[in-house]
């Protein structure tokens, strides 16, 4: 799966995603992770993105122009990759933005499919609405909250993504009982030592007996879910 992200700081994503189980997949090339700046793309000596937003407001917007001429060159290099003769290939574009549609396990798993996914990472005030409307596909949000740029949600969306790509995660790290897969948050777990500060594990988990084990572990992570996520657990039992 590639993923192309369009931001104004391609070295902040390369730091954020060449380590770890995201940075083992790129080396051996079951993912690739490509950044590009958008201000290679402006036509000003100064390669200057942004300007003052029309009917006045605080704050500066990224053009369209240069966030256009960017996807442009993303998706000629994906046409020429894919043998496409006429160059045009329609690829998912996810803009990264506090008003789009919250992001989660079930979206992970769709984004999981494509061959390609670009991410348009916003700043300042946000992207001139034109260009929006021309390229992107899906608007998506990690949290209501606002953070600076869409870098660090772009990273968001790049690892959980890659988690579901064939490949990225040995068996020891398969998704099959993490957090959300079913709906649930994930059962309590541990390791060694038995005891530690005077805490010990719990006797059913050094029974060996996996039946009872997979129960106890289903109970937990319905209680912890009740607790923490009631959101999640209602609409875990409404389909039920």
């Amino acid at each position: 799966m590639n993923f192309h992200i369009m931001t104004l700081f391609p070295d902040m994503i390369k730091a954020g995603l060449s380590d770890s189980i995201i940075g083992r997949a790129c080396d051996q090339g079951i993912i690739l992770v490509e950044a590009s700046n958008i201000r290679d793309f402006a036509f000003n000596k100064h390669s200057k993105v942004d300007d003052y937003t029309y009917g006045g407001g605080a704050g500066m917007l990224m053009q369209a122009e240069p966030v256009y001429l960017c996807y442009k060159n993303i998706t000629e290099n994906i046409a020429k990759r894919r043998g496409v003769p006429d160059g045009k290939v329609s690829p998912r574009v996810v803009y990264m933005t506090p008003q789009g549609r919250l992001f989660d396990q079930k979206m992970a798993a769709e984004f999981s499919e494509c061959e390609d996914l670009i991410i348009l990472c916003g700043h300042y005030e946000g992207i001139d609405e034109r260009v929006i409307d021309e390229i992107v596909t899906d608007q998506v949000s990690v949290g209501d909250y606002v953070l600076t740029g869409g870098e660090i949600p772009a990273m968001i969306v790049v690892d959980a993504v890659s988690r579901l790509v064939p490949g990225v995660l040995s068996n020891s790290d398969s998704p099959e009982y993490e957090s959300f897969t079913d709906g649930l948050l994930e059962y309590p777990q541990y390791t060694r030592p038995e005891v530690w500060h005077d805490r010990t594990v719990p006797a059913i988990l050094l029974s060996g007996d996996h039946a009872k084990v997979d129960k106890w572990r289903h109970e937990m992570s319905l209680e912890r879910t009740k607790q923490r996520r009631p959101d999640l657990y209602e609409r875990y039992i409404s389909r039920k």
